[in-house]
């Protein structure tokens, strides 16, 4: 078997730093929370130098960037475009087709989203066909603290992780209805967490609503988020939470496309 000498002079397989690199991002993709690189180091029983400089070159190179703070890394914009468009690539057909579902039976937009960094990123969307809708377009990003999709992934998060969001992010108001006190904003998310669901109201855009559900894994960890929305005209919010079990099933759709 050929040998390679890696940073720390030791005789390895060779390829053994790039199987080393490969573990230590899906190692961070797959924290609930940020790690730190002694955190790193026991996970993956690497020597501190070595999991420090592997962090060092990942983060110069764009796949892992610290948070705030310094001590944490969590995954770069490399590492989120590359995990996007793995999400958008090969059935996504598959997943278009369960929100075209959806659209039939509600009656108004619906969109597939994740969490990317500090904002909401929409993989897939299908609009309603009615000449009065929003139009945004697949890897449209929209803020966290005032839309359904947004909140239900903050509510998601562990105290700490979501405590740092919080930090890093603009509680900014774009429409009177917006929530911008933390303490008001934490409440919300506590009642979501206990509902199972969220909704804007108005928060974003005036006039309109929306409903989310999250799209879970096995392990019951919100990977992405299913929401429908439409203008307060024709779709209120009791309208809306008569369409969750469709939502539901849907959520459950999707995560079987992501899940194999």
């Amino acid at each position: 078997m050929a040998l390679a000498q890696d940073e720390d002079g030791d005789r390895q397989p060779a390829g053994s730093a790039l199987t080393r690199s490969l573990e230590l991002l899906e190692t961070v993709a797959a924290a609930a929370e940020a790690p730190t690189v002694a955190e790193l180091c026991h996970k993956l029983s690497l020597p501190k130098p070595t999991a420090h400089r592997l962090c060092q070159r990942l983060e110069a190179e764009g796949y892992l960037a610290r948070e705030p703070g310094g001590r944490r890394f969590a995954a770069g914009p490399r590492l989120l475009r590359m995990g996007l468009d793995a999400l958008r690539s090969g059935i996504g057909a598959d997943r278009r087709a369960v929100l075209e579902e959806v659209v039939r039976e509600i009656g108004e937009t619906c969109n597939f989203t994740t969490l990317v960094g500090h904002e909401v990123v929409y993989l897939e969307r299908v609009e309603a066909r009615w000449p009065l809708r929003m139009h945004l377009e697949p890897g449209s990003r929209v803020p966290l603290h005032c839309t359904a999709s947004g909140k239900l992934f903050l509510a998601a998060m562990t105290p700490a992780r979501r405590a740092r969001m919080l930090d890093a992010i603009d509680l900014a108001a774009f429409t009177p209805s917006t929530i911008t006190d933390r303490t008001a904003l934490e409440t919300e998310l506590a009642r979501i967490r206990k509902q199972g669901f969220s909704e804007d109201r108005e928060e974003f855009l005036l006039g309109l609503v929306a409903i989310s559900a999250p799209v879970v894994g096995r392990d019951g960890a919100t990977l992405a988020a299913v929401a429908c929305h439409g203008p307060s005209a024709r779709f209120d919010l009791d309208d809306a939470r008569r369409h969750l079990p469709t939502l539901r099933a849907a959520a459950g759709k999707l995560a079987a496309t992501l899940l194999g």
